[in-house]
């Protein structure tokens, strides 16, 4: 009992540097592009809403083998459909929308291998996103569109195959209060999102 004992412990031991190794040929520059489910979220006066559609974009970055983990930087840009509007605000026939515009995002992560090519990770960064509001009540028609600063956090799973990769990762976005030339409307937005992504590694 005791030898089998030891015997599993040696082979624990060995495997330990074999697995760091298995790390090392997950590295390198990868560019890629996504696609997912794009939740915008706003929040006013203790009430909330969110309205979801198609996320969309392109992520490069470039991971560093640290001995058994990987930790990297990316950079990333996309779009969304998700527009949320509503009618009879006002006036009878009017209608108001907040949509999504362009989502910026640059940030790092810490991976850890579970496999040969299989990674699991964490991200957190900082993002900046388009917001644009309409208001029509059926004479005129304003709108504005506005960026806000905030941060990103999140987590997933990478396959690596050759010069392949995928990936599925969640991730959450806080944006803070909209702003609109300096006055703090009372709006605040978030957004939830579930991506993949496919990429060459170089």
């Amino acid at each position: 009992m005791k030898k089998l004992a030891f015997a599993a412990i040696a082979a624990s031991l060995m495997a330990t540097p074999a697995f760091a190794q298995e790390a090392e040929g997950m590295g390198g520059f990868k560019l890629g592009a996504l696609v997912g489910y794009d939740s915008l979220s706003f929040k006013v006066d203790g009430e909330s809403d969110s309205k979801g559609g198609l996320g969309y974009g392109v992520v490069a970055g470039y991971d560093f083998d640290a001995g058994g983990a990987l930790v990297g930087v990316e950079a990333e840009y996309a779009d969304s459909t998700a527009k949320y509007s509503a009618r009879d605000i006002e006036t009878p026939g009017d209608e108001a929308s907040i949509s999504a515009g362009r989502d910026l995002y640059v940030g790092a992560r810490l991976g850890v291998p579970v496999s040969a090519n299989m990674l699991v990770y964490a991200k957190g960064g900082y993002a900046n996103a388009s917001i644009k509001m309409r208001y029509d009540d059926g004479t005129d028609a304003a709108s504005i569109s506005e960026n806000v600063d905030g941060f990103r956090l999140g987590a997933g799973a990478e396959y690596v195959s050759g010069t392949m990769f995928a990936r599925a990762e969640y991730r959450y976005s806080d944006y803070g209060s909209f702003e609109y030339e300096g006055i703090d409307t009372g709006l605040k937005v978030s957004r939830h999102q579930g991506v993949v992504a496919v990429g060459y590694r170089f």
